[in-house]
């Protein structure tokens, strides 16, 4: 067997051609690793005392929503086979594994006044198995899945929101600080505050175009720091950990060399990556954020920007909150204006107010529209992401392929992952930049949210017509368990 599995990457890489990757070695305590979330894997939807969540709700209220019908019910019935998931790892031989808490498992209600013991169970098991492994969880509190009695009373576009949250991470610091060392409060807050709040094209599917997305940042970065500094106070030096947030973002690439290009590109990024980390890592919205709005708003009629200002007391509680950046990535798009800060005033918009349009090359690979091969990009968003909020260690926290066929053959994967770990030792090495480790996604195949299993992204294949859903590893699985085992993308490195 480990000779037909030497054969594969051998002819993988003749295929692949090595001559184009980086053949540096990765340095010194640079960490790799496999990512998972809650809803996506587990399963166990209404069992042992788990309360309904928002995808539960969703997904059982608009089944047109979702590909095929499908939800997460059952996903990969990882609530009963986490143990087998954990020998994949090992085996694997991951550095952390990085997965999330279903708020609703462990709070049903949501608050604190109602804990599940079986869920504070089940998540302490595995991370207590985890580190049994010599692997490190890195542990989301929120991937998407708000217990359903908080989005009942507005969920992220209301301020209490961040209350309970921070209530439910000092439950989590308390009851699994022994084993956990590595805190995301968040996990990309622009999928949910865009697709959930004013798309419509997530859940709770709200086409709050107008200001929808702009509550629900705020809020988003308010519950972030309130967790973040309930951990500093109150747990950091009992349990020597670090916790940050995820942010999800393209690269915006200038879709010509022209000024005008060139400035919608940064003005994108400040619409999309800026609004989030801007508040976090410099302190306040970006200022073009700002003075968009505030023009736009002004000349629509309203009485006062439809951005929610922070106080001079919020810029302050949650400037610095973050003790790496956390980043999650999978294409780049050709960015150009789309109309100026007093053009098209008629219906409130995000994306009026952004102003900008993105396309993509069609030369770019892609089996999927929402992720292309482009590791140039990569190696331009890991850069700026560095140079614009203070040479932050970075994590890649999500990176991956997604194809429609799931084959076990995945040779499009292995591509797709070799040139983005390539371009990321660029960036290390030519370009200077902190990043210390990098997280594949997804450890399995999963339900993958509105495109519900129509999309694979695991290293693993997970046969979801099994009752047992079986899991088999991919080409892909033991070329990573190959660069892992050896450092290098490429047979010899230097």
């Amino acid at each position: 067997m480990k000779l037909v599995i030497f054969l594969t990457l051998f002819a993988l890489s003749q295929v692949l051609g090595e001559s184009d990757l980086n053949n540096r070695t990765f340095p010194d305590g640079f960490k790799f690793g496999a990512a998972t979330a809650s809803y996506q894997i587990e399963g166990a939807w209404n069992l042992d005392g788990k309360g309904v969540q928002l995808w539960d709700w969703y997904t059982h209220t608009y089944p047109d929503r979702i590909d095929e019908q499908d939800t997460g019910d059952v996903a990969c019935d990882s609530y009963h086979k986490w143990r087998e998931d954990i020998e994949l790892l090992k085996a694997l031989g991951v550095n952390h594994y990085r997965l999330s808490i279903s708020w609703s498992r462990l709070l049903p209600n949501g608050t604190v006044n109602n804990i599940n013991p079986k869920g504070i169970e089940y998540y302490k098991n595995i991370f207590k198995t985890l580190r049994e492994n010599n692997i490190e969880p890195l542990v989301t509190l929120y991937h998407w899945d708000l217990p359903i009695t908080l989005h009942e009373i507005g969920g992220w576009t209301n301020p209490l929101i961040a209350e309970y949250f921070a209530e439910y991470a000092r439950v989590c610091f308390r009851e699994f600080g022994e084993y956990v060392k590595t805190w995301i409060t968040i996990n990309e807050p622009q999928s949910t505050c865009w697709g959930g709040y004013a798309a419509g094209a997530k859940a709770p599917g709200y086409s709050l175009d107008w200001e929808g997305l702009y509550l629900c940042a705020y809020v988003h970065v308010l519950a972030h720091a309130k967790a973040y500094h309930v951990y500093d106070e109150e747990f950091r030096s009992s349990q020597n950990g670090r916790i940050s947030i995820v942010i999800d973002s393209p690269w915006a690439e200038p879709a010509s060399n022209s000024s005008v290009d060139i400035a919608a590109a940064q003005q994108e990024r400040e619409f999309v990556l800026g609004i989030y980390a801007n508040p976090i890592f410099r302190g306040n919205w970006p200022q073009i954020v700002i003075d968009n709005i505030a023009t736009r708003s002004k000349l629509e009629g309203f009485a006062r920007s439809r951005l929610p200002q922070f106080t001079q007391e919020e810029i302050d509680f949650i400037n610095g909150t973050a003790d790496f950046f956390g980043l999650n990535t999978y294409g780049t798009g050709l960015i150009t204006l789309q109309n100026k800060v007093d053009e098209d005033i008629g219906t409130p918009s995000y994306s009026l107010d952004k102003g900008t349009s993105s396309t993509v090359d069609p030369s770019w690979p892609s089996d999927v529209p929402w992720v292309h091969q482009v590791p140039w990009g990569f190696r331009k968003l890991l850069k700026y992401v560095y140079e614009q909020y203070g040479h932050p260690e970075i994590i890649v926290t999500e990176n991956g392929w997604a194809d429609k066929s799931g084959t076990l053959n995945d040779v499009d994967r292995i591509s797709y992952v070799s040139q983005y770990l390539s371009a990321l030792l660029d960036a290390y090495y030519e370009d200077g930049v902190n990043v210390a480790g990098y997280t594949v996604w997804s450890l399995l195949d999963n339900f993958e949210w509105t495109n519900g299993y129509t999309q694979k992204l695991g290293i693993v294949q997970v046969d979801f017509n099994s009752d047992n859903r079986t899991r088999t590893p991919k080409d892909s699985y033991h070329w990573y368990q190959k660069v892992i085992q050896t450092k290098c993308l490429v047979e010899n490195c230097v």
